[in-house]
């Protein structure tokens, strides 16, 4: 990458954390306050918060970068030419209705299928994690590593439900998580984020969607960490939504022999 394309990438970086500061104070505006909450179609929760956090993000996009695509959670998807922001106003609707702080605002940069940079930021906590790919990964401007777990009886797992798998999702699962040293629930990409920084090992889930998983890769993998579908297959937009976040790959390929 030549120079240019670095200030370029830095620029970009710079923004996106800028759409990251745009929907913190949206979202306090409106936790922990009575709000409507609707069901959409796929039986997943929905407020005025998301819907108003995707529309800033979107306006500050097109303003910025006419250009580009938006591939959000809340509205349809919006083609561009070589470059896709995907953008999650608020992962974890139900934590968000409930009052639990840990949900997440989270953006990601994509060229092609390719995701080059990402920040996963907590509005509720002050936190925000930013990646890039080989470049590292940041947690309020200060650098983060995975944990240099390899095994997996030595591995703290987190999964945000089990109600996220099916039958044989979750058999596979509770196969998996019969090795590990300890296992926990809840967090949404909470989770992700503390694997970034070394405080778990493993993040199992399914049923997930290219705006909760896409912006994660950066983050995890600027870490040294590492993050795929169930069979090990980089994720792109066209994933089937079970992923596995790892600290490292020996310990991906060991859990993913567990799964199967």
């Amino acid at each position: 990458m030549s120079g240019a394309d670095q200030l370029e990438v830095t620029a970009m970086l710079a923004f996106a954390q800028g759409l990251a500061d745009a929907a913190r104070p949206i979202a306090m505006g409106y936790f922990r306050q009575p709000v409507l909450v609707e069901t959409k179609a796929d039986q997943s929760p929905v407020t005025i918060a998301d819907r108003m956090i995707e529309s800033e993000m979107r306006r500050l996009i097109s303003e910025r970068f006419p250009g580009h695509g938006v591939f959000g959670e809340e509205f349809a998807e919006q083609a561009g030419r070589d470059y896709t922001w995907v953008l999650d106003p608020i992962d974890g609707t139900r934590s968000f209705i409930t009052g639990m702080p840990l949900f997440g605002t989270l953006i990601a940069l994509m060229h092609g299928d390719d995701p080059m940079l990402g920040v996963v930021d907590f509005p509720a906590l002050g936190e925000r994690w930013v990646g890039r790919v080989a470049h590292g990964t940041l947690c309020n401007g200060k650098p983060v590593r995975a944990s240099d777990c390899r095994t997996l009886q030595q591995a703290r797992c987190y999964c945000t439900s089990p109600d996220m798998f099916d039958l044989d999702d979750g058999q596979r699962f509770e196969a998996l998580s019969r090795l590990v040293a300890m296992r926990r629930f809840g967090g949404d990409c909470y989770g992700y984020a503390l694997l970034a920084s070394g405080h778990c090992d493993l993040v199992v889930e399914a049923g997930l969607k290219p705006y909760d998983y896409l912006p994660l890769v950066p983050v995890i993998e600027g870490a040294g960490g590492r993050i795929t579908d169930w069979q090990g297959r980089r994720l792109g937009f066209e994933s089937d939504g079970r992923v596995i976040a790892a600290a490292n790959e020996e310990l991906l390929r060991q859990a993913i022999d567990a799964l199967r």
